[in-house]
C-alpha cells in the first residue's frame, strides 16, 4: 500500500491509496476508506472535522474511473467529514465547482447535525447583481457533515414478515406527527424512531390490524430558508439531501450516528410484531433546488452528472417535480447511487419496501415517460430490490406525467383513480357507476392486461397530501392560510363535501351525516379488492382544520391528537372491525381478478351486480349517470386460488350494498344464495342486528352502506372443492 503523511490536528496520519469501491466512508476496524465520484472535478479534498469545528484537508490524489479515493488508518466511527471539490465555476456550462463550499458526501450513512441556512450554504454570492453567475469567495461550511459509522448491530435473528401483497394493509404515517402528542409514549421518545417502536404505538398498530407502516421520508432532509423565515419548517420531509442517512431530527440520543442504530431498533421491534416497514423515498429531486438554490452536495460535486440540465442552456435544471430540479437517472452513476441506496436500506436496515414519490420522473427518457427506462429495467433484474414491495406514485408535474396503470410488472401503484371515483360517488356527483365497479373489484381496466393483479392497485381515499378523512367530510374548500401563501397553495378540487356546514358545527344532523360519510369511505376502502392504504390518524378522526397542504406545519395542525372523545373512539372501533373483517375473509383480498364465470354446480358467478330491486344490472343501469345505488355480490366459492395444502380456498358469500342517494331506500336481497343473510356492517347503526332471506327488503338510510354475509353450509363448502367450470 502506498502511504503518504499528512499533518493532522491530533497526530501525524498516513494515507493509503484506498479503493474506488464501495463509495462513501467504510470502516474496516483499522481505518476508513473514503471514495467519492466526480467526473468533471479537477481535484478533491477530504475534510476531517473535530468536535471543535477545526478542519484538516486531505487531498485525494488517487482517481479510478472518476472515483477519488484514499485509505486513512486510525480513523474510526464518529469521525465527522466533508469534501471540497475543485473545478471550473462556469454555470453557463452547468459546472458549479467551488472549493470554498464544504460538501456532504452523497453516500454518508449518518449526519453530524442539520444544515445551517444562509450564505454559507450557497456556492454563489447571494444578492449579487449577476445572481448565480458570481461564485461565493467566502468559506462556506453550512452543509451537514457526514459521520463514519460502525455497521455492527445485533438483529437478534430478525426476519421479515413477508406479508403477501394481497393480504397487506398499509398505514401511512409520520414519525414525529404520530408520536409527539401520545401520552403513553415516553417523553424522550416522542417524535422519534423510538416512539414508533414504543409499546403504545405497536399496540395501536396491532389492535388496528394493519400489516405495514409506510413512513413519510426519513432520509435526511432540509428545512427551506423561505419556510424558516415564516417560522415554519419542511415537516413532511420531501426535500432530501441524503439517500443513506436517517434524518437527525428522529434520533432520541443526540449523538452522531445514533440515528442508524435507533432506526434499526425500530424495524426490529415492528418486525417482532409482524409489521412491515415501507419507506416513502424521494429519488426524483433533491433539496438543492434550481440554479438559485443552495450547494450542499450533488451540485458542487458534479452538477451535470447528478441533475437533468436544459440541453441548450445547462445553467438551468429541468424540473419535472415542481421543486427546481430532477435527478439525472439517465447517467449510470446517478442510477448506481439510487440502486446502492435502495439495496442498503433493504440489506443493512431491513426495510420491506418503498413508495417512490413522483415516480414518473424516474421513468423519463428525454422528455417522455418510458416504463422500460433503465431505472425499471435494473430494478426488475436486481435479486434484492425486486423482491421487496415496490409502490409508485405514478405521476409528476411534467407533460404526460400522469401514468396510473402504466408501471411494469412487480410494481404496485397509488391508484388516484380509485380515490377520485370513491370520493365522487359518496359526494353524490352522479357520475357513471361503471367506473366505481372497476375500482371496487381491483381496477382490472388498469392492471389486468399487463400481467399484474388486483393488489397492484394501492387503494386510498386520503393520504398525507390533501384533506384528512374528517376534513374531507367537513370542508368544501381548503383553508391553508397558516402556510403563509394567502391560501394559494394546495389542490383546489378535492371532491370533498362539508355535509351542510363549513368546518366545526354543533348541528346534530350534519354531525350524523359526517359520521356516516367517514364510515362509508372507510367501508368502501377496506372491502374493495386491491391493497388498502389508511392515512394515519383517519381512524382517530384527525383534523387539520381544513388545511390540505400541511407540509410545513410541525404543530397541532399535523400532530395526532390521542385524547379521544366518544365519537372518535367509536370511529376507531369501527375501523378495527372493518380491518378484522377484511383480514378474516379472502373474498375481500383476492389474488386474481374476477372473471365473471359461473361457479361449479350453481348459477352464480364469482361477482354479480344488482340494483336495489334485487335484479341483475343491465347496460342501461351501468351507463346511467343518475345511478346512486349498487349491490355487489361476492361469491366465496369463486376465489380461484389454492391454499398451502393445494385445496381451493373457500369463503362465505358477501353482499355489499351502497346507497349514495339523498333518500332512505329499501334494497331487496337478491336470490344469489339460499338461506339466511346476516348483517355484519351498517355504517348508519353500530348496534343493528338483522337477518334477512333472499327476496326480503332491508332499509338503507340515505348515504349509507350495509354488508351482509351468507355462511356456507358444509355441503356448499365441500362442493366448492370441485374445480370451477372454465370458459374457453
Amino acid at each position: 500500500m502506498e502511504l503518504r503523511h499528512v499533518a493532522c490536528f491530533w497526530r501525524p496520519m498516513q494515507i493509503g491509496k484506498g479503493q474506488p469501491y464501495p463509495l462513501g466512508a467504510t470502516w474496516d476496524g483499522k481505518g476508513v476508506n473514503f471514495a467519492l465520484y466526480s467526473e468533471n472535478a479537477s481535484g478533491v479534498e477530504l475534510c476531517l472535522v473535530d468536535e471543535r469545528g477545526e478542519e484538516v484537508r486531505v487531498p485525494l490524489r488517487e482517481r479510478t474511473a472518476f472515483v477519488w479515493h484514499a485509505y486513512l488508518p486510525g480513523i474510526g466511527p464518529g469521525q465527522a467529514y466533508g469534501y471540497r471539490v475543485h473545478g471550473p465555476y462556469e454555470p453557463s456550462r452547468g459546472l458549479r465547482f467551488n472549493p470554498n463550499v464544504r460538501l456532504l458526501d452523497p453516500y454518508a450513512k449518518a449526519l453530524h447535525s442539520p444544515e445551517k441556512w444562509g450564505q454559507e450554504l450557497f456556492g454563489y454570492e447571494l444578492g449579487h447583481e449577476h445572481g448565480d453567475l458570481t461564485m461565493n469567495a467566502a468559506t462556506a461550511n453550512g452543509a451537514p457533515l457526514g459521520v463514519v459509522i460502525d455497521d455492527a448491530f445485533d438483529w437478534e435473528g430478525d426476519t421479515r414478515p413477508n406479508t403477501p401483497f394481497h393480504k397487506s394493509i398499509i398505514y401511512e404515517t409520520h414519525v414525529r406527527g404520530a408520536t409527539i402528542r401520545h401520552p403513553e409514549v415516553p417523553p424522550e421518545d416522542r417524535g422519534k424512531f423510538a416512539g414508533i417502536a414504543s409499546e403504545p404505538m405497536i399496540r395501536h398498530f396491532t389492535e388496528l390490524g394493519v400489516t405495514a407502516v409506510e413512513l413519510l421520508p426519513v432520509h435526511a432532509f432540509v428545512d427551506d430558508g423561505f419556510l424558516l423565515d415564516r417560522g415554519l419548517r419542511n415537516y413532511w420531509g420531501y426535500n432530501n439531501l441524503s439517500y443513506f442517512a436517517p434524518d437527525t431530527r428522529y434520533r432520541a440520543e443526540q449523538r452522531a450516528g445514533s440515528g442508524v442504530r435507533e432506526f434499526k431498533e425500530m424495524v426490529k421491534q415492528l418486525h417482532r410484531a409482524g409489521i412491515e416497514v415501507i419507506l416513502d423515498v424521494v429519488y426524483n429531486h433533491t433539496a438543492e433546488g434550481n440554479q438559485l438554490g443552495p450547494t450542499i452536495s450533488f451540485k458542487g460535486i458534479d452538477n451535470p452528472t447528478y441533475y437533468r440540465l436544459v440541453h441548450d442552456d445547462p445553467r438551468f435544471h429541468f424540473d419535472y417535480t415542481g421543486t427546481g430540479n430532477s435527478l439525472n437517472v439517465r447517467h449510470p452513476q446517478t442510477l448506481q447511487l439510487i440502486m446502492d441506496s435502495l439495496r442498503y436500506w433493504v440489506t443493512d436496515m431491513h426495510v420491506d419496501g418503498f413508495r417512490f414519490d413522483l415516480a414518473s420522473t424516474l421513468a423519463r427518457s428525454l422528455h417522455d415517460v418510458d416504463q422500460l427506462s433503465s431505472f425499471f429495467t435494473i430494478i426488475h433484474q436486481d435479486p434484492i430490490i425486486s423482491q421487496v414491495k415496490l409502490i409508485a406514485e405514478p405521476w409528476d408535474v411534467g407533460e404526460g406525467g400522469y401514468q396510473v396503470g402504466n408501471f411494469p410488472v412487480r410494481w404496485a401503484e397509488w391508484n388516484g383513480k380509485y380515490r377520485d371515483s370513491v370520493r365522487a360517488f359518496w359526494r353524490g356527483l352522479g357520475r357513471n357507476v361503471q367506473d366505481l365497479g372497476y375500482r371496487l373489484t381491483g381496477s382490472s381496466d388498469l392492471y389486468q392486461d399487463n400481467g399484474r393483479a388486483p393488489f397492484s392497485s394501492v387503494n386510498f381515499v386520503t393520504a398525507h397530501d390533501g384533506f384528512t378523512l374528517a376534513d374531507l367530510t367537513a370542508y368544501n374548500d381548503k383553508h391553508n392560510e397558516a402556510n403563509g401563501e394567502n391560501n394559494a397553495d394546495g389542490a383546489t378540487d378535492n371532491l370533498s363535501w362539508n355535509c351542510g356546514a363549513e368546518g366545526p358545527t354543533d348541528d346534530p344532523e350534519v354531525r350524523a351525516l359526517r359520521k356516516r360519510q367517514m364510515r362509508n369511505l372507510l367501508c368502501t376502502l377496506f372491502l374493495s379488492q386491491g391493497t388498502p392504504m389508511l392515512s394515519g390518524g383517519d381512524e382517530l378522526g384527525r383534523t387539520q382544520g381544513g388545511n390540505n397542504n400541511a407540509y410545513c406545519q410541525d404543530n397541532e395542525i399535523s400532530h395526532y391528537d390521542w385524547e379521544l372523545d366518544d365519537e372518535r373512539k367509536s370511529l376507531l372501533r369501527f375501523t378495527q372491525r372493518l380491518i378484522s373483517l377484511r383480514r378474516a375473509h379472502p373474498a375481500f383480498h383476492r389474488e386474481r381478478f374476477f372473471k365473471g364465470r359461473p361457479i361449479h354446480g350453481t348459477e352464480l358467478k364469482d361477482v354479480m351486480w344488482f340494483g336495489r330491486d334485487g335484479l341483475e344490472m343491465n347496460d342501461g343501469h351501468w351507463q346511467d349517470p343518475n345511478t346512486t345505488t349498487l349491490e355487489m355480490f361476492l361469491s366465496g366459492r369463486g376465489l380461484d386460488n389454492l391454499g398451502e395444502d393445494g385445496r381451493p380456498i373457500v369463503d362465505d358469500d358477501f353482499l355489499v350494498m351502497l346507497n349514495g342517494s339523498e333518500e332512505d331506500l329499501d334494497f331487496v336481497l337478491p336470490g344469489a344464495a339460499d338461506g339466511a343473510w346476516e348483517l355484519v356492517v351498517d355504517t348508519a347503526d353500530d348496534e343493528a342486528g338483522e337477518q334477512r332471506n333472499a327476496g326480503d327488503a332491508t332499509r338503507l338510510v340515505r348515504r349509507s352502506m350495509k354488508v351482509f354475509t351468507h355462511l356456507l353450509t358444509a355441503e356448499e363448502r365441500a362442493g366448492a372443492d370441485q374445480p370451477a367450470e372454465r370458459q374457453p
